[in-house]
């Protein structure tokens, strides 16, 4: 008996399969270099859905190769997908326009105009957020700069839910993807009738509501055919990456922390009650665990420029052919703070900690008789650290404490330097493990198909790769060079 996950992120699609037991027998994903971001104006940031759906038949084709099953026998599917993005179809369930994906920054005047409007007090008690840059002001940007093609639009989705329809032919969602869209009213228990006045939405442009974990709609013949895999195979899980992320890691409980550091950093945290930062820096979703009789919510501090900054470094500053690998060797030759040449990461989009300022990066002391690509390389990773360091302390103004973080052990969290510098910066423990999203995916669809009788099952084969200890003796370092960062960060 096979689960299959599939994890719909803006660099790659990835596809999983995990045997009922909790063993990963195999994961893929495609392309194989990063997938395109169009930016058709500055601060715009889109990707065309059809194209994810190419891209997952080949992950998928690729993780049934390597497990050597017939994907006749994937018993139930789970969805990971990149937050907050926009998609619109028509009746037919075509895609009418690129979707407006989650580091787009167009539609911030639409939410912080919706947050004066509706009101601030009213938008953090019912939404728990300023509707900010989510989906609900990117589809309020459709509606006034492209009204006819809105006129045309029979169901928006997030990312999530368009992969989900084209495999069941269903348009569906759940309370936590309304709640990342900024469409869901914590206190009222439902869609809220205020964000749908506000910006003049008709309730029938949401699809239907389903559980986190359960049916959401089986493969229809077609699709089988085109996947590999048996008509009637049930969709019975669905997230958006972060909250699945910390599933895949275990993270379900008030006080736990997960984080990746892929395109974009984040740490996100369990809360058991109503919380929510008053300058809205952090955002708060429904956890997927998260119901009317249990409150389990989400605290989501995001980074949009971590891993985009360090492929951006390797790119167009190392050395010509050089693998990330090794560029971390080189960035390591060179001491804690870069020998005073200090970079700003915020170059990919409007910064949600920095209350949606869009703030370009900047590299900062540069001196050309001691500076070279190993300090560029080494102040970009410390950059991008000391911005999680910023953005932990807010989380901590919350009433998250953050001791421990969890974390996959990919992108970023393969440097050595990275994970040091984090630890020792944070005075934190890290603890990696060896999953992904799509492997939290797919444990999701067991959970959803009843497979797996709870998250201790699904999860009891989840093993700590490695440990990283706050070094004590670097600890001054660190914090000298993030007391230079910060303050060059908060600079007016």
């Amino acid at each position: 008996m096979y689960l299959l996950g599939c994890d719909i992120g803006s660099s790659s699609i990835k596809a999983s399969i995990v045997n009922s037991e909790g063993l990963t027998l195999a994961s893929d994903f495609y392309p194989k270099d990063e997938a395109p971001i169009k930016a058709r104006k500055p601060g715009w940031a889109e990707q065309n859905p059809d194209e994810w759906w190419d891209y997952l038949k080949i992950a998928i084709a690729g993780a049934i190769r390597q497990a050597n099953i017939s994907g006749k026998d994937i018993k139930a599917i789970g969805i990971s997908y990149q937050m907050h993005g926009l998609v619109l179809t028509d009746k037919q369930q075509k895609v009418l326009r690129p979707s407006i994906i989650w580091c787009d920054s167009r539609a911030v005047p639409y939410g912080e105009k919706a947050f004066k409007a509706i009101g601030e007090d009213y938008c953090l008690q019912h939404l728990l957020n300023s509707p900010g840059n989510f989906t609900a002001a990117k589809l309020a940007w459709v509606k006034e700069n492209e009204p006819s093609l809105f006129d045309s639009v029979h169901k928006f989705m997030l990312p999530g839910d368009f992969i989900a329809m084209r495999m069941t032919g269903e348009a569906v969602t759940t309370v936590s993807g309304l709640s990342e869209g900024i469409f869901w009213d914590f206190r009222e228990n439902r869609v809220s009738d205020e964000v749908m006045r506000y910006f003049g939405f008709d309730h029938g442009l949401i699809p239907d509501v389903r559980p986190t974990f359960g049916p959401q709609g089986e493969v229809t013949d077609h699709v089988a055919a085109e996947l590999g895999l048996k008509k009637g195979t049930p969709v019975t899980y669905r997230a958006g990456d972060q909250p699945n992320n910390a599933l895949s890691l275990g993270v379900l409980n008030p006080g736990e922390i997960a984080a990746t550091a892929g395109t974009s950093g984040v740490v996100y945290g369990v809360n058991g009650c109503v919380n929510y930062d008053p300058l809205s820096r952090v955002n708060t979703f429904a956890h997927v665990n998260h119901s009317a009789q249990q409150t389990r919510l989400g605290v989501l501090l995001c980074i949009n420029s971590t891993g985009i900054l360090n492929s951006w470094v390797k790119r167009n500053a190392a050395p010509e052919g050089i693998g990330y690998e090794a560029m971390n060797s080189l960035a390591s030759t060179v001491p804690i703070g870069s020998e005073g040449l200090t970079i700003l990461p915020f170059g990919n989009g409007a910064e949600r900690m920095l209350e949606n300022r869009e703030t370009a990066c900047s590299i900062h002391g540069i001196n050309f008789n001691i500076h070279h690509r190993g300090h560029i390389a080494r102040a970009a990773q410390e950059g991008i650290v000391f911005a999680f360091k910023y953005g932990m302390d807010i989380l901590n103004e919350t009433g998250i404490d953050i001791r421990i973080i969890r974390a996959g052990n990919a992108n970023m969290f393969l440097s050595p330097l990275f994970r040091e510098a984090l630890a020792g910066v944070t005075d934190s423990v890290i603890e990696l493990y060896d999953t992904n999203g799509a492997v939290g995916a797919a444990k999701g669809a067991g959970l959803g198909a009843g497979i797996y009788a709870s998250p201790e099952e699904a999860f009891a084969s989840l093993k700590k790769t490695e440990v990283v200890e706050p070094d004590t003796t670097l600890a001054c370092e660190y914090r000298d060079a993030y007391t230079r960062w910060k303050d060059l960060m908060t600079r007016d």
